[in-house]
């Protein structure tokens, strides 16, 4: 039997994204997701449901999203469920959440908008990682550029 566990939301950061390290120094971030739903009701009104997320990132991904999305911000995240499950240990109740780690995001937001985070706009496979400072990503297909007029070949079939 097959198994599948992906999840693909897109939505608005509800907080400014949480950067820690674990002891072996591995980051993790961790930020809410706000993600909205419109839908008629049975009288016809249009209503709009919100749905909050909590969303969690590793290594390079968690540094990226920390570094250039904050609250407010609209991104696509693609990553997998996991419920996470303790014990409180003031009530001694088992409690549990959900939540998904996050395997890949997209930065949705137009460069200059308001409540923007610079450099977004682009995945995070685009951002130069090897620079300290907060910088824009390159455009997709900055470096692509059309061939010289002299260099097309004439004699081609089609």
């Amino acid at each position: 039997m097959a198994y599948l566990n992906k999840v693909f939301l897109i939505g608005n950061l509800t907080r400014d994204p949480e950067l820690r390290v674990t002891p072996k120094g591995t980051a993790i971030c961790q930020f809410g997701l706000a993600v909205n739903r419109q839908f008629k009701d049975e009288s016809g009104a249009t209503r709009d449901e919100t749905t909050f997320i909590d969303i969690e990132a590793w290594g390079k991904q968690g540094e990226l999203v920390a570094k250039y999305l904050a609250k407010g911000s609209p991104a696509m995240v693609e990553g997998r469920l996991k419920l996470d499950q303790w014990e409180d240990k003031q009530s001694g109740q088992k409690r549990s959440k959900l939540k998904v780690v996050l395997d890949n995001v997209q930065f949705l937001s137009t460069r200059g908008g308001a409540g923007t985070a610079p450099g977004a706009g682009s995945s995070t496979d685009d951002v130069d990682q090897t620079s300290p400072e907060r910088h824009s990503p390159p455009a997709r297909g900055a470096a692509s550029r059309p061939p010289a007029a002299g260099s097309i070949d004439e004699d081609v079939p089609f």
